[in-house]
């Protein structure tokens, strides 16, 4: 009987232990998906302050001549 008690025992740990892993994936995917979205916001205000400033949002290319030559 003392077997059947330890792999009872064992098994119920192994669960607690995959629930409590499964509820901080969970909390870090919700943080994420805010983070996703704030940064999504604050792209569109930049393209929009860059609309408003009369750019294009590309990078011209520079006349310079590059430090090699």
């Amino acid at each position: 009987m003392n077997t059947n008690d330890e792999r009872l025992t064992n098994l119920e740990a192994r669960l607690s232990w995959i629930e409590h892993h499964g509820l901080e994936r969970d909390k870090a995917m919700v943080e994420m998906g805010d983070e996703i979205r704030r940064l999504r916001r604050e792209i569109a205000a930049l393209r929009e302050r860059l609309r408003v400033a009369g750019g294009t949002g590309e990078e011209a290319p520079s006349e310079e001549i590059p430090p090699h030559y």
